[in-house]
């Protein structure tokens, strides 16, 4: 057993005020409500309207809320991680940002970028740094404002995504709660059917590629859905065995909230019963690195010291992962 161990400590969400419902879109794009709802389980979504705000100010909302409720002095944070795919700016990195507009002034940040993947890659990534007693106090935050990638013409993405925010605070446990295991695991052959065309160096902006909507999400539905459910399966039955366990062990499965469909079949494959599954995406959508935090936010009153949870998602990279973690709250 690991004596140092990053556990948990603290969790808090944050989703704009503004509804976009399935009925809305029905205005925007060719489709209805029936349809979306039966293929993706999702009926509205939280989307940032003003203009003046990003990722970052989502994110501050989360890091306000994760030192209110541990009792946390902003002074006392040494690191934020920020998994996004929709940063204020390409650079300066947004986890900077945040620690400037709280007050993080002990504290050095960046941003990852693993897409629906990210907070899995982010809490991975900040566990090491607590288990190696570098650092005592670490935010990992998951977020994205997906309504500025989004074309809402376009009937096979708008209808998925939305924006929201979700984080956690990692502190040393030495009583065996925390994080326990992880397996992750990515494949750059796939990034032609989840990816975004235009605005990195081998596609520079220009009047050309915002003409050609190439500043927005392009996705090969079918394909990605198939990639997905054989990831989340395969790494969560990876992670079970490799801890000699079994989904009977498991009291709450958390996947991505992409689709429900997908995350039915992860459920299937895995023989998990879906009252073990923590969903939100009815009303929440895909907010992308946000969704797996989001859940545990939603579901932090249910959740019990000792539960064995599993966290698992996929995304653009093509990335994927699960993480084994003891509930330490």
């Amino acid at each position: 057993m690991r004596t140092n161990n990053a556990a948990i400590t603290a969790v808090h969400g944050y989703v704009p005020d503004y509804v976009l419902t399935n009925k809305e879109l029905e205005s925007m794009v060719e489709t209805n409500d029936e349809w979306i709802e039966s293929r993706t389980g999702i009926k509205e979504r939280r989307i940032v309207k003003d203009k003046d705000k990003a990722t970052s100010d989502m994110c501050v909302e989360v890091v306000k809320g994760i030192l209110q409720k541990s009792g946390t002095s902003a002074e006392e944070i040494d690191l934020i991680i920020v998994a996004t795919v929709t940063p204020d700016m390409v650079f300066p990195d947004t986890a900077n940002t945040v620690a400037d507009k709280c007050g993080l002034t002990n504290a050095w940040g960046f941003d990852l970028g693993a897409a629906c993947s990210g907070f899995l890659y982010g809490l991975t990534t900040g566990a090491q740094f607590i288990h190696s007693g570098m650092y005592k106090k670490v935010i990992v935050i998951g977020a994205d404002q997906m309504s500025s990638i989004i074309d809402y013409t376009d009937r096979a993405t708008c209808i998925i995504f939305g924006d929201g925010a979700g984080g956690v605070l990692l502190e040393p446990n030495s009583e065996g709660y925390g994080f326990q295991d992880a397996i992750l695991d990515s494949d750059g052959s796939g990034r032609d059917i989840l990816h975004m065309k235009a605005g990195g160096s081998l596609k520079p902006t220009s009047a050309e590629t915002v003409a050609n909507k190439e500043h927005f999400v392009y996705q090969e539905g079918r394909s990605v859905f198939k990639k997905a459910v054989k990831g989340m399966i395969g790494s969560t039955s990876e992670l079970l065995a490799r801890n000699n366990m079994s989904v009977d062990d498991v009291d709450w499965m958390v996947p991505h909230q992409a689709n429900i469909r997908i995350i039915n079949s992860v459920a299937d494959g895995l023989n998990c019963p879906m009252d073990k599954v923590m969903l939100n995406i009815h009303k929440f959508g895909n907010t992308t690195a946000g969704t797996i935090p989001l859940c545990l936010w939603e579901y932090e009153k249910k959740l019990k010291k000792g539960q064995n949870i599993i966290l698992t998602a996929f995304g653009g990279g093509l990335t994927w992962g699960s993480i084994y973690l003891k509930w330490a709250l």
